[in-house]
């Protein structure tokens, strides 16, 4: 695609694949999930086109990357250490970061830990949230959302995995990636991620069918156990996070997000980024951008405005 090139390296232990294009300062990009190096395909170009170096790779347990077994092994310390790992192979003292969704969470995580090795972030669709000390992770979202929502009921190994299995990855990452209904998603098991509703969905025009495909094929080889071990550890991330609790986010930050976004619209978010807190929190805030009519997976769907974003704020540094 467009010259953009891909090869395999060894960070942390693991062989992780990476996606890159250009010379310049290096732009890391993190994707989520359900989600692969190749939802930056837009990003990675314009990057390049303006002086930087653009690498995307794929995380622990995604595509091509190494798919370590256990969840225990998807925690945010094993993560930030890939990317430390892979900063250090690429040969660069400090980076952009850019993440989306799980992605940016951690980004969020890599500005705690190493804000050393972070010249300044741009956060889509996740802003920061402070440890909780008080209540671990799923037991407060069970008590709040309920057991289908989606991070519970994503936590038995194998069972969400099954439902997918019979429904179809295609039909599945389709219904994922087109959702556009706010606040906390929900997946009953009578009828999880809608697939058995009876009207079809079209493809927008910023998602093609090519793109569908290449996510289902990726998905289809690999499976989902590896995306999904990300939140099977949230709860020991809560754990091994206890030395940050109170800490700050100390980087240079801007914020972007979509007000049809379904973090966005869940119920607390939209008050914390409003409301002053989250400038407590990470006193580096420079810019809040809300982008009037935009879903969750703004990358793609507002792809221009997401690059002029991107641009703006690292050209500063």
């Amino acid at each position: 695609m467009e010259g953009i090139e891909h090869r395999m390296v060894t960070v942390n232990g693991i062989k992780m694949h990476v996606a890159e294009k250009g010379e310049g300062p290096v732009v890391l990009f993190l994707h989520g999930f359900p989600e692969l190096w190749y939802t930056w395909r837009h990003q990675i170009i314009a990057m390049a086109a303006n002086g930087y170096h653009a690498v995307a790779p794929d995380l622990r347990g995604f595509s091509d990357s190494e798919t370590p077994p256990s969840f225990t092994s998807y925690t945010s310390l094993h993560v930030v250490g890939d990317l430390i790992a892979l900063i250090d192979y690429l040969g660069a003292d400090k980076v952009f970061l850019v993440g989306h969704d799980w992605g940016a969470q951690i980004g969020w995580y890599m500005c705690l830990f190493r804000p050393d090795r972070v010249t300044a972030y741009v956060s889509l669709t996740v802003p920061f949230r402070p440890r909780e000390p008080k209540i671990r992770p799923i037991e407060g979202m069970r008590a709040f959302f309920g057991d289908d929502y989606y991070m519970c009921r994503f936590q038995k190994p194998g069972e969400i995995e099954g439902e997918i299995a019979h429904l179809g990855s295609k039909e599945v990452l389709k219904r994922i990636l087109m959702n556009r209904n706010p606040g906390p998603p929900c997946l009953p098991k009578e009828n999880p991620f809608g697939v058995k509703d009876i009207s079809p969905i079209p493809l927008p025009s910023w998602f093609s069918e090519e793109d569908l495909n290449y996510y289902a094929r990726k998905y289809d080889e690999k499976g989902f156990t590896g995306g999904l071990n990300y939140y099977r550890a949230l709860d020991l991330n809560w754990e091994l996070t206890a030395p940050w609790t109170g800490e700050q986010v100390r980087v240079p930050v801007k914020f972007v997000v979509g007000d049809l976004d379904m973090v966005y619209t869940t119920p607390g978010v939209k008050e914390y980024v409003d409301s002053g807190a989250f400038k407590k929190d990470v006193p580096c805030l420079e810019d809040i951008v809300i982008i009037k009519g935009a879903g969750h997976f703004i990358n793609q769907e507002k792809a221009e405005e997401i690059n002029y974003y991107i641009l703006d704020f690292i050209r500063k540094f």
